[in-house]
């Protein structure tokens, strides 16, 4: 909190509209559903065909919300135009006549540490007795305006780049559909489709695929090695080795920011560290849309060990760049649906119905060609998360010196941002 602006409280500068709201089930929502949006404790729950408000709101959680990551997910969201709000949000407005900017209030709330109002239980709740004692910095009200304008220019940058990954995304899943269909020839161009070009396409298990692709399956295309067991038997050491679990493994990225350790057995390195260009494949996780997420082992990670919810495979002869991508695509996730199993609430799947698991093996020169056109695809949407998490940081940064005041704005003569 800033020591060169006064304080006041979330009760005294915002009317609390709380009593309006209205819950509805799911299954009342489902009588009436429309395009008016119906919000909940941390954003859109639905659409349904009334409203209870039509104006510029503030939404903070009252039980649900992110209130331990307050840092990194948002407490606060606005909202606008005709909505609907459940009971599991507070509503807040800037009293009218007040001092105080709407979105300087959202923007005080937004990240804001809650943890000393929340209430405990089976689930954390900020009653709104506490809320109404929520302080906020109450600097002029030119500067708070100028405040809001600048991150809300920011917020804009964010919106609009998370639009554009999003479309990145819908247009690389159609083309990786193609790439693994149709393929690519010689000139770089997808095949006909099977209505244009019949003679092109021939039928396999896997339905109508190019006729010069063969059908392999993951046990004839790599070795394949289960993880290692952990329990008591592994005691601490003096020298621990590095391994990956799980959680170190997503589709297309092996994340090394948590890397755990354990004593490794005599052998275990030579014969299972990992080595670049190994794909690690998630065997077990409680979410059965994750069973099968896969990724690439590179130089940073050579070396070490993983669990035994995880699977490494190594490529005996095709393109393992291609390999990744076909375990990553619908193809397998098909697979993954039809044959993993749900085990004390774990969905697995095991090493045999692994290697089972059927492969398109195009030539050579098309798993390149295939390999290419996917990661072209992908420049454009890697260029924007970049940029995405850097205008993330530098909202971070501008909130903590706005909101503090250690960073002066200007305002116009009028007392309007400029």
């Amino acid at each position: 909190m800033s020591e060169l602006w006064p304080t006041t409280k979330v009760g005294d500068c915002c009317d609390i509209l709380d009593s309006l709201r209205v819950p509805l089930n799911a299954e009342e929502r489902e009588d009436i559903q429309g395009d008016i949006p119906y919000y909940g404790a941390n954003g859109l729950q639905g659409y349904i065909d009334k409203f209870i408000f039509d104006e510029p709101l503030i939404l903070v959680a009252e039980d649900g919300g992110y209130f331990d990551e307050y840092e990194s997910r948002s407490i606060a969201y606005r909202i606008r135009g005709k909505s609907w709000v459940n009971n599991h949000a507070h509503v807040l407005r800037a009293k009218v006549g007040g001092a105080f900017a709407q979105d300087f209030i959202f923007y005080c709330l937004e990240h804001k540490n809650l943890m000393p109002f929340i209430k405990g239980g089976t689930r954390a709740k900020l009653n709104q007795a506490e809320l109404r004692e929520i302080l906020i910095p109450n600097p002029p009200e030119p500067i708070q305006f100028r405040i809001a304008e600048i991150l809300s220019t920011v917020d804009e940058a964010i919106e609009h780049t998370e639009a554009l990954i999003a479309k990145y995304q819908q247009i690389k899943a159609g083309l990786m559909h193609d790439l693994f269909t149709r393929g690519v020839t010689r000139d770089g161009h997808l095949r006909p489709t099977r209505a244009q070009a019949p003679h092109l396409y021939k039928d396999s298990p896997l339905g109508w695929i190019p006729k010069e692709w063969e059908v392999s399956s993951c046990a004839a295309e790599f070795h394949i090695d289960s993880g290692i067991t952990l329990g008591p038997h592994r005691r601490p050491a003096k020298t621990a080795h590095p391994y990956l679990r799980v959680a170190n493994v997503f589709r297309d990225k092996v994340v090394l920011d948590k890397v755990a350790l354990l004593e490794a057995f005599p052998g275990e390195v030579e014969t299972l560290g990992l080595k670049t260009f190994d794909l690690l494949l998630v065997e077990g996780h409680a979410n059965r849309n994750e069973i099968g997420r896969c990724s690439m082992v590179f130089n940073d990670a050579e070396g070490m060990l993983f669990q035994n919810h995880l699977f490494r495979l190594c490529a005996t002869r095709i393109d393992p760049r291609y390999a990744l991508l076909w375990l990553n695509s619908s193809h397998a996730q098909h697979y993954w649906d039809i044959h993993c199993a749900t085990s004390s609430g774990l969905n697995t799947i095991n090493r045999s119905k692994l290697g089972r698991m059927p492969i398109c093996v195009p030539s050579d020169e098309e798993q390149h060609r295939i390999v290419s056109a996917c990661f072209a695809s992908r420049e454009a949407e890697v260029m924007e998360a970049r940029y995405l998490a850097n205008l993330r940081q530098q909202k971070q940064g501008l909130m903590q010196d706005l909101l503090t005041g250690r960073m002066r704005v200007k305002v116009g003569e009028a007392g309007m941002p400029v």
